[in-house]
C-alpha cells in the first residue's frame, strides 16, 4: 500500500507529536533495556514537564504525554544517556527477547542489542529509516519473532540464526558474528528503495533486500505471536531472580516508576507493556513484591488484566470516539455479552477509539468504539 506522504509522523524524543492532550514524546529503548537511574530520570521528566501517567508501548519504549516544555525534557533525557544520537533517535527500534541471557533461550542476545544499536547510529544512511521500521532479535524461544518486525534474526539450535523479513524466515542462515552486518545491509537497501514505504510489508518486491545473500533452507516459516508477558517470580540461570510485572493497560505512573527504580536493578520494558526487574536476590525479590503489588503492578499470570489492552483513546486522542481505557478497565471485571467465562475469559480484547486501531495485538478481538458502543473489527489492523 502506497503512503500519501514521504515521512511518517512517528514521534521520538525530539520529534514531537502534538496530541489532543499536548505534546507527546517517545523514548526509544533498544531491547527495552533501561537502568534504574534512567527510569528515575524519565519519571522526573514526566512529573516536572508532562503527565505523570507514562505509557509503555508495544515496542518496549516509553511515552510521555502532555509535555509543556519539550526542550527541557529533551535536555534531561539526553543527560540521562537516553538520546545518544539526535540524528538517529527514531531509528533505534530494536525489540529483543526480554529474558535473553537470564532465563531460557538458546543464546544471550544482549551483546547483539548493543552492537546493532551502535551500528545503526554509526551509519549516516540509516538516519533516513522511518520511525516505524524496526528490528527483532529472538534468542530462539520464539517470543519476538512473531511480532512481524521488518528485519530480524532468530537463533537456531545449530548455532546459526535465521534471517527474517516482515516476520518470515527468508531461508538465509547467518553464522555467529554476521547478524548485525546483515541487518544493517538490509536496512540500508530498504532506505535506498523504499520510496514512500514505511515498512517492508509495503514494498511490492522484497527480493532486492536480499541481494548477495543465498538461501540454504526452505523459506516462509513464521512464528505464532506472543501476547502475554512473562510475569511473576522467574528463576534466572545464575540463581538470582527476575520479577515480571504486568502494567495494566500499559500506563505506568511516575510514582510507581520511582519505586521500581529504587530496587536499583537492571530493568527491561517488554513488547507486552510490562516490566522485568532483573538480577535480584530472593530476599530483594520478596520485599519488592510486597511493595509493588499494592501499587497496581500485576504478578499473577492468571490475572484478567493480561487479557485486555487499549489505545490511548479520549481525551488524549482527538480521533477517539470514547474513553477506551476506562471501558477496558471496566471490562476486566465485567463479562462480555454472551461470555460465560466472565472476567477470566481467555480471548484477548483490545479496545480502540477509531478505525486506525492503534496498538492492536496480532491475535484476539479488536473492539472499535462507535456512537452506539463497540463493534468487533473482523479484519486485522
Amino acid at each position: 500500500m502506497a503512503r500519501t506522504r514521504d515521512q511518517d509522523a512517528c514521534p521520538g524524543a525530539l520529534t514531537v507529536h502534538q496530541a489532543a492532550d499536548g505534546a507527546l514524546v517517545r523514548i526509544r529503548l533498544p531491547g527495552g533495556m533501561i537502568t534504574a537511574a534512567q527510569l528515575t530520570a524519565v519519571a522526573e521528566v514526566a512529573e516536572r514537564f508532562g503527565s505523570p501517567a507514562m505509557e509503555l508501548t508495544s515496542r518496549g519504549n516509553i511515552q510521555i504525554r502532555g509535555l509543556t516544555d519539550t526542550d527541557s525534557a529533551a535536555t534531561a533525557l539526553a543527560d540521562a544517556g537516553l538520546l545518544p544520537s539526535p540524528t538517529h533517535e527514531r531509528a533505534r527500534n530494536i525489540v529483543a527477547s526480554p529474558l535473553s541471557g537470564r532465563s531460557g533461550g538458546i543464546i544471550d542476545l544482549r551483546p547483539l542489542v548493543t552492537e546493532l544499536d551502535d551500528a545503526i547510529q554509526a551509519d549516516p544512511a540509516l538516519a533516513g529509516l522511518p520511525g516505524r521500521f524496526w528490528f527483532s532479535l529472538d534468542d530462539g524461544r520464539g517470543d519476538v519473532s512473531g511480532i512481524d518486525a521488518d528485519a530480524g534474526v532468530h537463533a537456531r539450535d545449530d548455532g546459526t540464526c535465521a534471517l527474517l523479513l516482515a516476520g518470515r524466515d527468508t531461508g538465509v542462515r547467518l553464522d555467529s558474528g554476521d547478524e548485525v552486518t546483515t541487518l544493517i545491509a538490509v536496512a540500508r537497501r530498504f532506505v535506498a528503495i523504499r520510496g514512500k514505504a514505511w515498512r517492508i510489508t509495503e514494498l511490492d518486491d522484497h527480493s532486492a533486500l536480499l541481494d548477495g545473500l543465498t538461501a540454504s533452507a526452505p523459506a516462509g516459516a513464521t512464528w505464532p505471536p506472543t501476547v502475554q508477558p512473562p510475569v511473576g517470580w522467574i528463576e534466572q540461570r545464575d540463581a538470582r531472580v527476575a520479577l515480571g510485572a504486568a502494567v495494566p493497560l500499559g500506563v505506568l505512573p511516575a510514582r510507581t516508576a520511582h519505586f521500581l527504580a529504587a530496587i536499583e536493578a537492571p530493568l527491561v520494558i517488554t513488547p507486552w507493556r510490562s516490566v522485568l526487574v532483573c538480577d535480584v536476590s530472593d530476599g530483594v525479590a520478596d520485599a519488592s513484591l510486597r511493595v509493588l503489588a499494592p501499587l497496581g503492578l500485576v504478578f499473577d499470570e492468571n490475572s484478567p488484566w493480561l487479557r485486555v489492552s487499549a489505545c490511548t483513546g479520549s481525551p488524549g486522542c482527538a480521533k477517539s470516539a470514547a474513553d477506551v481505557r476506562a471501558d477496558a478497565a471496566e471490562a476486566v471485571h465485567t463479562p462480555a455479552e454472551g461470555d460465560s467465562a466472565g472476567p477470566r475469559r481467555e480471548t484477548h480484547r483490545h479496545f480502540v477509539g477509531c478505525e486506525r486501531a492503534c496498538g492492536s495485538p496480532p491475535v484476539g478481538e479488536v473492539l472499535v468504539a462507535t456512537e452506539d458502543g463497540y463493534r468487533l473489527r473482523i479484519a486485522p489492523p
